[in-house]
């Protein structure tokens, strides 16, 4: 209840102080490749998948760091106060600060919104500031900085296949200058640059293998180049324009445009894949079906097959160009080799009109090549510049008029709500993990054991105690005879009197589960209040010889006590003291620390002294060591007439008293109840307790009650 209260004003003061942002918008569309017609070969013009494929990465490159970066640096975010939601203008920040950088990243995420709109191919981009210029201008810069970006990306990929082209231009450039001086020069010294050498049969031959080796030569030029591009890339960036290019070599050795299966089929898997991906977000948007439901469990697991497919058919695609480099240059080395053979044959003819031949076919193939390879180079430079116009701005972000606030109603209702849950799931994690003892009914249930007394918290307030005996002071039944605290130790008693049927019971031992639970001081105050009693006599015995408290607690002598009597070293005579403030109470201290306290204990010798004493004493108190930390009180419990266990109030857990109900249960030892110590009478649970104390009539139902025991214990004695 208290979360929910804290909730519901949170909610109120987070609707009342949530600030006025202004929310600008804009749209641009991603298309699916404009410019293929204008592509090199047939088989490029092909779309490998549709535009709604990309949204999702191109939504990611939206909310990309760097671009990200590049707005707020352009936009000189981290000094503007408006977008950092301050008054007044911030002192400088560098951007070149990585805390700064990561600063500005992070909080241009929260305020920037990028996501496709369903079944188009449109991206709509939000933004929200303080100041309604800012915000349309971060959307523009943001739409603008992705143009520049996309079409930057593109001249890169088309420049890394042009770097490799300028390499063999260059070399084949200067083979076309050799070759045209070696024909120059040999024709001015043949004097046959008139005639037609084109009758002679190896002429023709030689003719025919040339250009077959040009072409060989072309064909593995570029299947090399687009293995190289495609080897050195990542297979997830491969370019659609780059695996679409020539993968086989035709007949007469020249390159074939028609797409490879592979491209074929990593073009089939992506569209299978954006299909998934678009019916698991429908599956699971709010109000859809839930992550565990059989359709989305399978649309998952689709969309993880088919990315497995994917990464092999793109392996594949690098796999087909080398393959495709491969059987080029084995191609080109073969048909080299033939026209080798031919010149051969030819120098071995020493024809000069051969040789010229050879040398005007050479000088025209490498021309050939040279000016294929330049005009290939020169397309790519167009065909980047065709690729940057797929964007189009839909709607540019325009200044918003009035400012995007969320409703107070809904604030408060999430809130509260929200509490609400936090505070029930709060209080389910205390209740289970509280494992004290807060009433007489936990107590009860716990032990299964009846309550006897509910002893309160001993308070000294207000009293004098420098007159008072060392007895006086640690007794408070002796200080405080009709206070609520002597009171409870008279119900304990009567409780036990009548606990047992047909006789009283003479030895009583008081026990706890664990120490500090106020054992001592209610086997002193029982002790005292039962000597109060006419024509009885008791005796308390401190049964705990590991760390006996009595004899301090009582001003008593400690030297001669339980332990000599056991010993023989003193007799009880001897042994036995008492106090001058209760004459018929008579006190056996522990006496010396004994070496061995459970064999003395549960000797034959304390058996005979507690016979003894049963001849002698009306009731016999004997207080105990925990039961939990040795077992000397379940040796002695063995010998008694009533065992009460002594539980603290708000302290005792239910797993140590359980335990210890069941040590005294399993060993036979006649468990009479618990008294509950250190009450709290105050609280509203215990209203009522006690509450007789200042009756009219206490006094003299008091003493009734104490002649009615008299006589109940001179019967039983006689």
């Amino acid at each position: 209840m208290a979360l929910a209260v804290l909730g519901l004003i949170y909610g109120f003061y987070k609707g009342s102080t949530q600030p006025r942002l202004y929310e600008s918008s804009g749209r641009i569309e991603i298309r699916s490749g404009s410019s293929n017609q204008y592509r090199l070969s047939s088989a490029m013009g092909e779309n490998s998948s549709s535009g709604n494929s990309h949204i999702p990465t191109e939504v990611a490159i939206l909310q990309s760091d760097t671009l990200l970066f590049t707005v707020a640096q352009d936009l000189d975010l981290a000094d503007n106060p408006d977008f950092l939601g301050l008054k007044q203008r911030p002192p400088h920040a560098d951007l070149e600060d990585p805390a700064v950088r990561e600063a500005i990243v992070v909080r241009m995420r929260g305020a920037i919104t990028v996501a496709g709109i369903a079944k188009t191919d449109l991206i709509a981009i939000s933004c929200r500031t303080l100041n309604p210029r800012l915000s349309a201008d971060i959307v523009n810069k943001l739409i603008d900085e992705y143009i520049t970006r996309s079409f930057v990306s593109r001249v890169r990929s088309t420049q890394r296949v042009s770097d490799f082209l300028t390499k063999q231009l260059d070399d084949l450039k200067q083979q076309v200058e050799t070759s045209q001086e070696q024909v120059i020069d040999l024709g001015k010294r043949l004097g046959v640059l008139a005639l037609d050498p084109t009758h002679s049969e190896i002429t023709a031959s030689l003719e025919a293998l040339t250009t077959a080796v040009g072409q060989a030569e072309i064909a593995r030029i570029l299947a090399e180049s687009r293995y190289r591009v495609l080897a050195n890339m990542d297979t997830n960036a491969v370019d659609e324009t780059i695996a679409n290019g020539p993968t086989t070599v035709a007949a007469n050795g020249t390159p074939s445009g028609a797409a490879s299966p592979s491209t074929s089929e990593l073009t089939s898997l992506r569209t299978q894949r954006s299909t998934a991906e678009a019916d698991l977000a429908k599956n699971t948007a709010p109000g859809g079906l839930g992550p565990n439901h059989p359709q989305v469990k399978a649309d998952r697991a689709q969309i993880v097959e088919l990315t497995k497919q994917i990464q092999v058919a793109q392996n594949r695609v690098v796999a087909d160009a080398k393959e495709t480099y491969i059987a080029a240059l084995a191609n080109e080395n073969q048909t080299r080799g033939v026209l080798e053979a031919e010149k051969t044959e030819a120098n071995t003819l020493r024809d000069p009109l051969i040789e010229y031949t050879i040398q005007q076919r050479e000088f025209d193939s490498e021309r050939t090549l040279y000016e294929g390879l330049l005009e290939r180079l020169r397309t790519a430079s167009v065909q980047a510049g065709l690729e940057s116009t797929e964007i189009d701005i839909i709607d540019p972000a325009m200044p918003s008029s009035q400012p995007s606030l969320e409703r107070r109603s809904v604030i408060l209702m999430v809130n509260t709500l929200v509490a609400t849950l936090l505070g029930i799931i709060l209080a389910f994690i205390l209740e289970s993990l509280d494992s004290g003892l807060r009433s007489v009914a936990d107590i009860e249930a716990v032990s299964g054991l009846p309550s006897l007394a509910l002893i309160p918290r001993a308070r000294r307030a207000g009293v004098d105690v420098s007159n008072l005996s060392v007895a006086e002071r640690n007794i408070g039944s002796l200080s405080a005879p009709k206070s609520q605290f002597t009171e409870a130790f008279r119900a304990l008693r009567t409780s036990l009197l009548l606990s047992t049927a047909g006789s009283l019971p003479r030895v009583i031992l008081l026990t706890s589960a664990t120490p500090a639970e106020g054992k001592t001081t209610v086997c002193t105050n029982l002790a005292c209040v039962m000597a109060q009693n006419h024509n009885v006599r008791v005796l308390m015995i401190d049964g705990d010889l590991r760390r006996p408290t009595i004899h301090h607690r009582l001003g008593l002598n400690g030297k001669i006590g339980l332990t000599s009597v056991l010993t023989g070293t003193a007799t009880l005579d001897q042994a036995v003291q008492t106090l001058q403030e209760i004459p018929n109470l008579d006190i056996l201290v522990s006496g010396p620390v004994p070496p061995f306290p459970t064999e003395m204990l549960g000797s034959q010798t304390m058996k005979n002294l507690l016979q003894q004493c049963r001849g002698i004493y009306t009731h016999i108190v004997i207080d105990s060591p925990p039961l939990l930390s040795v077992t000397d009180g379940v040796i002695l419990a063995q010998d008694a007439d009533a065992v009460v266990l002594i539980v603290r109030h708000g302290k005792s857990g239910k797993q140590t008293v359980r335990r210890a109900r069941d040590l005294l249960v399993r060993s036979g030892a006649p468990v009479t109840g618990v008294a509950i110590n250190a009450v709290d009478l105050s609280s509203p649970e215990y209203y009522g307790y006690y509450g007789y104390s200042t009756y009219a009539g206490y006094g003299a139902a008091s003493a009734e009650s104490s002649a009615w025991v008299s006589k109940s214990e001179k019967g039983d004695r006689s």
